[in-house]
């Protein structure tokens, strides 16, 4: 794919604008030689759910099944984000984080699933095996960044792939709006593939409500105002709360909780839900750490728990 430059793109890879080089090896290397990560158990206890009714008309259900998968209904179909259902994430099944609590809707209890949200390339978003079983059972339209064709190709997904770049929408199942909008973030696959493709969060506009799905983003205040302001009125907004620590490595990629209930307030959204924690150890907070650490900052900011609430895995919010 010949791309145009763009305030994002040079030309050869992605980038956000005004942000310095992402980090490197070397500060990889410093990383995981100078912290002591906090002790994870190995499973968390999950029971398994089905899915919830889809709605008939106005309105929307949103289901988190785990870290930063949802299955979002709608009366014009369902809906899954960063579908992840392996039990290991990594380039090959064997290794890599793995879960510490199991999807709390199980794959073989989805609903049929008519597209999937997929925010950009790293393993904990973008799991090949899952997108290959959805393309055999489902066939469902991929919406994606720039520059995923290649990728998905071996999975069956390429097929319906639509690629969007920031702030580009598309009409899908019965006029639903989608959208992708920027985040702070990057990616890469594999050692020299850095920011071959482009990454982004996604509105979505079914039903009568409105969703916004960060993927996985840093806090700039000014980019999330923005959304706030060209998207209209949010009426759920999910926003990653894990990964943080330590944050000298993490702060320019993943907010923490405090810098999540900031961008709930710069989003303008009538209500939140927390995502990418309690799934997979990426990082060196405990399992528990981000729902603390979210309570005390929700608590600073005079705002109840249901305005920006946790879901137990497989749990439903009716909008």
């Amino acid at each position: 794919m010949t791309l145009p430059r763009s305030d994002h793109f040079n030309g050869k890879t992605f980038f956000y604008p005004g942000e310095s080089a992402a980090r490197g090896w070397r500060d990889l290397l410093r990383w995981k030689l100078t912290s002591r990560a906090a002790a994870w158990p190995a499973r968390v206890l999950v029971k398994a759910r089905p899915a919830p009714p889809r709605p008939t008309g106005a309105g929307m259900t949103v289901s988190w099944i785990g870290h930063s998968t949802f299955l979002v209904q709608t009366a014009q179909g369902n809906f899954l984000t960063d579908p992840v259902f392996s039990e290991r994430i990594g380039p090959v099944s064997w290794a890599g984080p793995r879960r510490a609590m199991a999807p709390g809707i199980p794959f073989s209890a989805l609903p049929k699933i008519d597209a999937v949200l997929l925010s950009h390339d790293h393993y904990d978003h973008c799991d090949l095996p899952t997108l290959r079983a959805l393309a055999r059972a489902h066939a469902p339209v991929v919406f994606a960044p720039l520059n995923y064709r290649s990728l998905l190709q071996p999975t069956g997904a390429a097929a319906t792939l639509v690629e969007l770049d920031w702030w580009e929408d598309a009409a899908a199942l019965g006029g639903t709006f989608i959208q992708l909008v920027p985040a702070r973030h990057w990616c890469r696959r594999r050692i020299g593939g850095t920011n071959e493709r482009l990454w982004g969060g996604f509105i979505l506009a079914a039903g009568g409500r409105r969703l916004y799905f960060a993927g996985d983003s840093g806090r700039d205040s000014p980019l999330f105002r923005d959304i706030g302001r060209r998207a209209g009125a949010i009426d759920l907004a999910l926003i990653p709360i894990g990964a943080y620590e330590p944050r000298w490595f993490m702060q320019s990629a993943h907010m923490n909780p405090a810098e999540a209930v900031q961008v709930h307030v710069d989003l303008g959204a009538r209500r939140s839900v927390g995502m990418h924690w309690g799934t997979f150890q990426l990082t060196d907070e405990a399992r528990e750490a981000p729902v603390a650490a979210l309570a005390a900052a929700r608590e600073q900011a005079g705002l109840a728990s249901d305005v920006f609430a946790i879901l137990e895995p497989g749990a439903s919010l009716i909008l």
